[in-house]
């Protein structure tokens, strides 16, 4: 052990520091160590080769041999694809409002996408080589795509016309990009080692520089150029060099963190970090975990890579508290948790999952993407016994763990109240957002969000049959239903005096639609075998209008309000379906 591992030790590790003396008298000590252990807090494979990479803020977006996805900050899940390129993606690039994404592609095109519908607004063609680089100007009015073709283009946003060609170079071009504070500074670079600047009218400006990559810091403050082994970073005026020399092998890429307090390199498949603010900048971090060479960076709230061994790594650079994932370095969230619990609240336009990893998603049922994601403290509890929803502006988590329940303002990360619960079952936050249904053995209890206190209760008249162990409770407006081991559903209404407004003859949940035109429509999710996996039936003719079928006949949580079905599965996947113009024949 000591011989294969401690000789590969950082050198500021302690094991290194404790075994130095025997290391330098038994084996050969490598060189280039890095000086620290590096922290990659989760690692995201694909089954493709992610080519290019870029975020805004904490949207992350790879391009990949077949399309682009969009990958949740926080978690690294996966919650969009956008389809459309005909050739493997090889530059991605946001507008610096974060609205619109442009991409470049082995297809000899660029396309611009609206995120909020997944859409290519404009198709850019012109180009008779792949499109290598793409950037927009910082007020949205101009795209620039450097490529194979030894060309830059200029193009009209919103017009899609190329009105400027720079041409003549030597070399295909490597990298376009616009300065993050002025939409007529434009700077490339070029496979023959050089970077150049140029104005709104491909005039060039300035003098030549050696480096076959460039890119600004956030602040358009600064540039970093690399060209082999060395990163060189200065300002706009070519003043000020610092130059950053790779331990390893050559860049490959390079990028400033959103504050500019770092400049993070690739070489081969190893990350090195530099911390730029000292007179004489250091090697603050070295990253090892990929096993092929890396060909994108970027920062988020923490350092992200892809490779050629078809990963995305997250590496923590530094405590930051927008990740709540790096406060547990030990921890790398699972890509597809089972889902637990989804809600519906379609006139709020979102649907509300939750997994067994802790992971609580709000996702926009119109377009099918996660808008918000926030890790809770709900790690590795059993199934049943927590719900999420939106109520008065606030996503509220409620779970029970240790006969306790425990009510989450989850975006404040606050705790509204913690209340002592013996033997629940399973629970349910009402339609109003108004109180908490909690459900044991023998009784339904009533709790209020914001007080905690008890609103309501009833007692099962009949003991002998006990709660289903699959997925008792259900809550539908001010209406809870529950399942029993005997197929029988029964219904309680916490309006109404004593609740109780009848017991349901059917197993079937029934759920009434938020649309009064279908309401002889039931969705109807059977508990036991063999009736079937989950469907919508007529109330009165029980004729099948529509079913799940194949991998998502078996949901673990599903909602259905008249318009919108929304289910969750234990490969992680949650289903939004539409069908306002499906079932319209039935209205």
């Amino acid at each position: 052990m000591y011989h294969s591992a401690l000789p590969f030790s950082p050198s500021s590790s302690w094991l290194h520091q404790c075994y130095t003396e025997q290391l330098s008298q038994e084996v050969k000590v490598v060189g280039g160590l890095p000086a620290e252990w590096g922290t990659c807090s989760r690692t995201v494979t694909r089954e493709d080769v992610p080519v290019a990479l870029v975020c805004w803020k904490d949207t992350i977006v790879v391009g990949l041999e077949s399309c682009i996805i969009i990958l949740d900050a926080i978690t690294g899940s996966q919650v969009a694809v956008l389809s459309g390129h005909t050739g493997s993606v090889r530059s991605l690039n946001f507008s610096f409002d974060g609205a619109l994404l442009v991409s470049g592609s082995r297809d000899e095109t660029a396309k611009l996408w609206d995120l909020q519908t997944g859409g290519v607004i404009k198709t850019f063609c012109g180009h008779t080589g792949y499109v290598l680089s793409v950037s927009i100007s910082p007020d949205s009015t101009t795209l620039a795509s450097g490529s194979w073709d030894k060309s830059i283009r200029l193009w009209g946003v919103w017009t899609g016309e190329c009105f400027c060609i720079i041409d003549g170079h030597n070399d295909w071009v490597t990298s376009v990009c616009f300065s993050p504070t002025n939409s007529q500074l434009l700077v490339s670079s070029f496979d023959d080692d050089t970077v150049k600047q140029w104005d709104i009218n491909g005039c060039q400006v300035g003098p030549t520089l050696g480096g076959r990559g460039v890119t600004f810091s956030l602040d358009g403050a600064h540039l970093v150029s690399w060209w082999k082994k060395v990163a060189t970073v200065q300002n706009t005026k070519f003043e000020a060099v610092i130059k950053l020399v790779s331990p390893g092998g050559e860049f490959e890429c390079c990028c400033f963190s959103p504050s500019g307090e770092f400049v993070a390199g690739a070489a081969g498949s190893v990350i090195y970090v530099w911390n730029i603010t000292y007179s004489d900048p250091h090697l603050f971090k070295t990253f090892v975990g990929h096993v092929d060479d890396i060909t994108a960076l970027t920062f988020s709230s923490s350092l992200i890579s892809v490779s050629g061994d078809r990963s995305v790594r997250f590496w923590q650079v530094g405590a930051s508290p927008t990740d709540p994932v790096t406060t547990d370095v030990m921890s790398t969230l699972p890509t597809s948790a089972s889902i637990v619990r989804v809600s519906l609240q379609a006139r709020k336009g979102i649907a509300i999952s939750s997994d067994s990893a802790g992971v609580v998603k709000n996702w926009d049922i119109s377009t099918g993407l996660c808008k918000a994601s926030f890790q809770t403290l709900a790690k590795g509890l059993e199934w049943r016994g927590r719900d999420a929803q939106l109520i008065e502006g606030r996503l509220i988590f409620v779970w029970h763990v240790r006969d306790k329940i425990h009510i989450w303002d989850i975006e404040k990360d606050e705790l509204l109240q913690t209340l002592d619960a013996i033997g629940i079952c399973d629970l349910r936050i009402s339609g109003d957002g108004s109180k908490v249904f909690c459900l044991t053995n023998k009784s339904i209890q009533a709790l209020s969000i914001w007080t905690g206190e008890a609103v309501g209760r009833v007692e099962f008249k009949d003991n002998s049959s006990y709660i289903s162990y699959l997925d008792p409770l259900h809550a539908d407006g001010s209406r809870v239903w529950v399942c029993f081991w005997d197929s029988s559903t029964k219904g309680w209404d916490s309006l109404t005096k004593g609740w109780d407004f009848g017991i349901l003859d059917s197993s079937p949940i029934q759920l009434s639609g938020a649309y009064s035109n279908r309401l002889h429509l039931n969705f109807i999710w059977p508990m036991f075998p063999p009736a079937g996996p989950p469907r919508i039936g007529g109330a009165v003719t029980g004729t099948n209008v529509f079913q799940l079928v194949g991998r998502y006949a078996k949901p673990r949580d599903a909602r259905w309000d008249g318009q919108y079905l929304v289910a969750g599965y234990k490969s992680g996947e949650v289903l939004i379906l539409d069908f306002n113009q499906y079932l319209s024949r039935y209205m």
